[in-house]
């Protein structure tokens, strides 16, 4: 593999067809402007491309060793790659060695008329009086970003005017306290990919299920498909307890700065 520049494109639609057929609503996002960025190793005819939006980078087109090594055009601290090919995945290895870790996640189908509205507006009725459910305004977008736990709601969108403009999400509160959040990570045209988090002495307790219940709903009323992608086992469950129905698995890797 020769050597390359990578370049940041001005425009993700010039490497459409290099992610053709990959169904995935983050490059989606990155393809159409609306969030991250595409990497390629020539402008003019890119062969090889890297789009990178929040913790992700997806991999496509011919093996690049310089687009592997993310590290030196799109720094992060810590990312999650995802090979469109087990020869994308071999070179991440190679490039990253141990801190590179091989994980399984799980994808679900985009089925728009799979949900079952009024069992998931029962699931958001029988919220405990305890606690209150409220879409993410402007005091609460700032409210997520200041924990750790809770950033991720809200961390892909510059400021709240951007969030207001393009994102969409949901929390639960206890005595004003934030203790659970489904919200969007990143949004694709026509829909968004799904956030869920609970603070850690509050999990257990069905509050991501209800706050995945009421935010499906909401994107729903505004003619948005809620995307799922699972990290774990756990989030696959959730996923098909709210009506998602699994798709398939497939290798990431989880990549820890030097």
């Amino acid at each position: 593999m020769e050597k390359n520049m990578i370049i940041k494109l001005d425009d993700g639609r010039k490497a459409e067809t290099i992610f053709q057929g990959w169904q995935e609503t983050m490059i989606d996002s990155c393809l159409g402007n609306i969030m991250g960025d595409v990497y390629v190793d020539d402008a003019k005819i890119p062969r090889s491309a890297s789009a990178v939006l929040g913790d992700f980078a997806f991999l496509s087109g011919d093996l690049c060793r310089e687009l592997a090594d993310i590290k030196t055009y799109a720094k992060r601290d810590f990312v999650i790659m995802v090979p469109q090919t087990e020869a994308w995945a071999r070179l991440i290895e190679e490039v990253h060695g141990s801190r590179a870790k091989r994980v399984i996640r799980y994808a679900f189908q985009k089925e728009p008329d799979a949900f079952d509205e009024e069992q998931l507006q029962e699931v958001v009725r029988s919220l405990s009086d305890e606690f209150t459910i409220r879409l993410i305004d402007e005091d609460l977008y700032y409210a997520c970003k200041e924990e750790a736990w809770s950033r991720d709601l809200v961390s892909q969108y510059a400021d709240y005017e951007r969030y207001n403009w393009l994102g969409i999400g949901v929390v639960i509160l206890k005595d004003g306290l934030l203790v659970s959040g489904a919200s969007s990570y990143s949004t694709y045209a026509g829909g968004i990919e799904i956030e869920i988090d609970t603070r850690k002495e509050y999990r257990r307790r069905g509050l991501a299920y209800t706050c995945g219940a009421a935010l499906i709903l909401a994107c729903r009323k505004r003619n948005l498909y809620p995307s799922w992608d699972a990290q774990n086992t756990w989030s696959a469950a959730l996923a098909q307890k709210l009506g998602y129905r699994f798709e398939r698995e497939y290798v990431a890797y989880e990549v820890q700065a030097e």
